[in-house]
């Protein structure tokens, strides 16, 4: 068992070994994020070749998410497959309806069930973690359904304890803010389309690379974009004329507004009423 000085996370940790060890072989639902990279970084530590990454390429993915996924899979030296998953083809989720997550990740999770069998692989895992049941997750249906496992779940490790064990393990992705899929920037109700996923990730990396901000949304309510981002970076929008860089930048995909949110970044903001 690895040496962690906090004795109860380490406990976690060798459940959460214990419960990969047991599976035998597993495709790893990998999507560059701080949850799924360390269950892949444990996942190959237990078992070796037998833990494959499976990434989804989608329209819905930030363009930057996918890049990190390429980069930290051939940093660990694991298996990784992409496989294209398309979404916007299904006519009930391109309406964003309130539970559009789940037939999001039935599909998805189908998709990657097939790999999984197509490898040999035992088990389909994917990173969800405590902190999750505390939150709206239609996805967490799809999950169950499939019988997708969820390791550090079972682990009882939260998003706390991912944080600090991907820092002992020297993991860079250890303090990652969360980036959800890019289709939660757009209201429920309001059809989900290419051109609103490709300018929500332009605009969003325009003002990444202008604040450097750690954790951004723009939420798309058709002509008008609203910008979420912490509250402490709010006056960055104002320095060395990003103000008048954003606002052009904006406009030129296609917004005839641009606001920002003065509460600030808050996960499932477009999910309110």
């Amino acid at each position: 068992m690895t040496d962690f000085q906090d004795e109860a996370i380490a406990r976690r940790y060798a459940r959460l070994e214990e419960i990969l060890s047991r599976m035998k072989s597993v495709a790893v639902a990998f999507s560059g994020g701080v949850d799924s990279a360390l269950l892949l970084r444990v996942a190959g530590k237990v078992l070796g070749k037998q833990a494959v990454a499976v990434t989804a390429r989608s329209q819905t993915t930030a363009n930057h998410e996918m890049e990190d996924a390429v980069r930290f899979a051939a940093e660990l030296g694991a298996k990784h497959l992409v496989i294209d998953s398309n979404e916007l083809e299904d006519p009930e989720f391109v309406k964003n309806p309130v539970d559009r997550c789940y037939r999001c990740k039935k599909g998805r999770f189908s998709a990657i069930a097939g790999i999984a069998r197509q490898n040999g692989l035992a088990f389909v895992a994917e990173g969800s973690n405590t902190d999750d049941l505390s939150d709206f997750r239609p996805g967490m249906k799809a999950i169950e359904e499939l019988g997708v496992r969820s390791p550090l779940l079972e682990a009882g490790l939260s998003k706390t304890d991912i944080r600090f064990l991907s820092q002992e393990l020297g993991l860079w992705t250890w303090d990652k803010p969360p980036c959800a899929c890019l289709a939660t920037r757009i209201p429920c109700g309001s059809p989900i389309t290419a051109e609103k996923l490709r300018r929500i990730d332009a605009c969003e990396d325009l003002l990444g690379s202008l604040l450097i901000c750690r954790q951004v949304r723009v939420r798309d309510y058709g002509d008008t974009a609203r910008i979420e981002l912490n509250t402490e970076d709010m006056a960055k929008l104002l320095e060395n004329g990003a103000r008048e860089r954003i606002a052009a930048f904006f406009k030129e995909h296609g917004f005839g507004f641009v606001t920002v949110d003065l509460e600030g970044y808050r996960m499932g903001s477009t999910n309110k009423g």
